[in-house]
């Protein structure tokens, strides 16, 4: 299984970024996929998940307004849309997959099985 996120890079604040994450070697259309972030020094934290079938998403409160988490089953791919970029929101980005995840476990690490190598995101003041 691999997840591969890509889109990262460095932008002004108030600008916009889309990141992507390609999955293969598992059944996409089966998993509930999320985004996490880490910033430096700190420990990695819940952005933003989509359920299997895109039907229902979450969004950490911290995020909530100026994200939006979007898949396509065709293509194995999952998205982040982050607007209104703040120097706060700078981290490395990781996607990650998880079979079987029930609400109560989905802003957590431990609940996904499959993790990206993580995408840098630079916000510059």
């Amino acid at each position: 299984v691999q997840l591969q996120a890509s889109g990262g890079g460095l932008v002004q604040a108030g600008g916009s970024l889309r990141l992507s994450c390609a999955a293969s070697g598992l059944t996409f259309s089966r998993y509930t996929t999320g985004w996490f972030r880490q910033a430096p020094g700190k420990e990695r934290e819940f952005v933003a998940a989509i359920r299997s079938s895109g039907g229902n998403t979450y969004y950490a409160d911290s995020v909530k307004g100026r994200v939006t988490i979007s898949r396509d089953n065709a293509k194995n791919t999952v998205f982040l849309q982050i607007n209104s970029l703040k120097p706060e929101d700078t981290a490395v980005y990781y996607c990650a997959a998880g079979a079987g995840i029930i609400l109560t476990t989905l802003r957590t690490i431990r609940a996904y099985d499959y993790w990206g190598q993580g995408t840098l995101v630079t916000v510059s003041s």
